[in-house]
């Protein structure tokens, strides 16, 4: 199982940081997080369920990490391994993450895919998901897989979408010329872009793209 403390810096202060394994006790504080995170009109039934958070210590918790800032939870992220493959890489949310229900979990799979992540509210601005995102690494690297990968959304997009398509507002992110919310923190932690996704998600800020992008592990042969 997985535990890992560190001091982290916030505005100078170091502050006491663990990411540890989420369980059955952490459930009730998840949701929660999910409630402060996506708030109405967000539904509901969107958020993170019992059956889910079940599934993902069951199936595999070393996908099921959350972070604690001095005692209280601040986040979490989850991932399964699937059986990727590099020439046919296109795939929607919901089908590589059994819509967040993991039963698709391969325990052979070769790569961990992040199902979700997800910084309480009053602790964005601390950029505490990349400790979450280092942490993940850590696993890939230990399970010896080749890669963590994941959709990333496109949530400014939308203020550009008349003026360029999606893979030219794509490369003006990575060129530097264009900042995205989700997109550029993404590449800030190390990720690199694999293929731009029609329909990845519903989601109206990022006209429903989703850029797949992945880590490689460093100590596999690539």
């Amino acid at each position: 199982m997985y535990r890992k403390e560190i001091f982290h810096f916030h505005e100078g202060k170091p502050l006491k940081v663990i990411v540890r394994n989420y369980q059955k006790s952490d459930f009730e504080e998840l949701i929660q997080i999910q409630r402060e995170s996506f708030p109405p009109p967000f539904p509901s039934e969107l958020w993170w369920n019992e059956e889910q958070l079940t599934n993902h210590v069951t199936l595999f918790p070393e996908g099921a990490l959350c972070l604690e800032v001095e005692g209280e939870i601040a986040g979490s992220m989850t991932g399964l391994l699937v059986p990727f493959d590099p020439k046919h890489p296109k795939h929607t949310w919901e089908e590589i993450t059994d819509n967040g229900y993991i039963r698709n979990h391969e325990p052979n799979g070769n790569t961990l895919y992040v199902v979700d992540i997800c910084i309480r509210p009053s602790y964005r601005n601390h950029k505490l998901g990349k400790v979450l995102m280092d942490s993940m690494y850590d696993v890939v690297v230990h399970k010896g897989l080749e890669r963590l990968l994941g959709g990333g959304r496109m949530p400014g997009y939308h203020k550009l979408a008349s003026e360029m398509t999606p893979e030219e507002y794509l490369q003006k992110v990575l060129s530097g010329e264009v900042r995205d919310p989700v997109i550029s923190f993404l590449l800030m932690c190390g990720r690199t872009p694999v293929t731009l996704v029609e329909n990845y998600l519903a989601d109206e800020e990022s006209h429903n793209f989703g850029v797949l992008m992945e880590w490689r592990n460093p100590f596999k042969q690539q």
